[in-house]
């Protein structure tokens, strides 16, 4: 079994109110239960930046299937590598809104963060998503 994560960042066609993220989320968590995916997706400032884990064939599929989501564009491809095991294996879809506030409080971060996610900045540096994922991968609303 060959697994595998692709990590990108987007942008929202409009800010989503909680009602709207809450729809995502529930949907995301029964599509990923039913293929075996995880991961975790983080929302700010109408960016998201998520990680999709799983078997290679399946995390493809859905990759496909977020890249023609009319909800959002600009989506630009962080990562995407083999992987020895998953990292956010406990839920089919983490999430977390985190503020401008919060992000500002992990001084490794927030020169990255810049009204949202800021692809250059993160993807000009291997590695940053990821840790950015699993630091705020805690207190997370899980699905």
């Amino acid at each position: 079994m060959s697994l595998i994560h692709v990590i990108y960042i987007s942008t929202a066609r409009h800010e989503f109110d909680p009602d709207e993220l809450e729809s995502i989320l529930e949907s995301s968590a029964r599509h990923n239960a039913r293929l075996g995916i995880t991961g975790m997706l983080l929302y700010a400032e109408g960016c998201f930046l998520q990680v999709l884990e799983g078997e290679a064939g399946p995390v493809e599929e859905t990759y496909a299937r977020v890249e023609r989501d009319a909800r959002h564009f600009g989506l630009i491809e962080l990562e995407r590598s083999e992987i020895q095991a998953r990292s956010f294996e406990q839920w089919s879809m983490g999430f977390r809104q985190v503020s401008e506030a919060e992000i500002r409080q992990h001084p490794n971060f927030a020169p990255f963060f810049e009204h949202g996610f800021d692809p250059a900045s993160i993807g000009a540096h291997p590695g940053l998503a990821f840790d950015l994922l699993v630091a705020f991968a805690r207190n997370q609303q899980r699905l």
